[in-house]
């Protein structure tokens, strides 16, 4: 088990990516503190484990204070952190010029970037106090890289992300901590699934495989990041999002 003997903290640990990732992490041998904002939940998926292999936690990312006491519970309960997973996030838009900015800009801020940075920091002090390095892994997007409709406040949030690791490893690298990007395309999470039949067609089709990527899929690639086998991968980003960003659009062009 690549995991074994590793302890790591899951935000937005009780669905969608982060609920698949929990589940490989305790399949591969690890301690796992499941945070989500909705402590009940985070309990409940606790309750599907083996016994003492996870904890729960109830944590608002966009407050400091927050994070660091979640933190702390994973390293009381285990006796260490070894991974942290900034996965917690939101999404939702409508068009720029439409924009309330504190509906439309400020919250998205407040989660999927500054959630990050939180999350960064609170770990990489954990780390470099423990003295035995750290992987810190976080979730961004394919829209990190590039625009998209209605997104323009995800967007930034997310192309935040990659810069953040970028530069925490670049400062965290004489403390041994490693930190690594994802990039998930079009995911079957709840945020989509929550969508027509017809539009999560047209989702799909945006990736090369003409499927929604599988939540336990973008979690294989996690725990490969988190475990020692992926030690030479630092300060970038891993995309996985079945070829979307790889071409623009199919087109149905003659043949010339």
């Amino acid at each position: 088990m690549r995991l074994e003997g590793k302890a790591a903290l899951i935000t937005g640990g009780a669905s969608g990516i982060g609920l698949a990732t929990v589940r490989k992490f305790i399949d591969e041998g690890a301690k796992v503190a499941v945070a989500d904002i909705a402590l009940d939940r985070a309990q409940e998926v606790v309750d599907t484990l083996p016994d003492g292999s996870a904890v729960a936690v109830g944590v608002d990312v966009s407050v400091y204070e927050e994070v660091e006491a979640a933190v702390q519970t994973a390293v009381d309960a285990f006796g260490k952190l070894d991974v942290i997973f900034n996965n917690a996030g939101i999404a939702g838009g409508k068009p720029l010029l439409e924009h309330d900015p504190a509906v439309d800009y400020v919250p998205m801020i407040r989660v999927d970037q500054d959630g990050v940075y939180y999350g960064i920091l609170a770990a990489g002090r954990q780390f470099a106090r423990q003295g035995t390095g750290g992987v810190i892994i976080s979730t961004s997007s394919i829209y990190g890289e590039q625009a998209a409709e209605l997104a323009f406040s995800y967007s930034a949030a997310k192309a935040a992300v990659i810069s953040f690791t970028r530069s925490a490893a670049y400062e965290l690298a004489e403390h041994g901590v490693r930190a690594v990007a994802i990039t998930p395309g079009r995911v079957g999470t709840p945020i989509i699934n929550q969508f027509s039949d017809e539009l999560k067609e047209l989702f799909a089709s945006e990736q090369l495989r003409n499927s929604l990527t599988r939540p336990e899929e973008i979690a294989d690639v996690v725990a490969f990041l988190a475990s020692d086998e992926a030690n030479a991968i630092n300060g970038t980003v891993v995309h996985v999002d079945d070829g979307y960003s790889a071409f623009k659009q199919r087109f149905a062009l003659p043949t010339f």
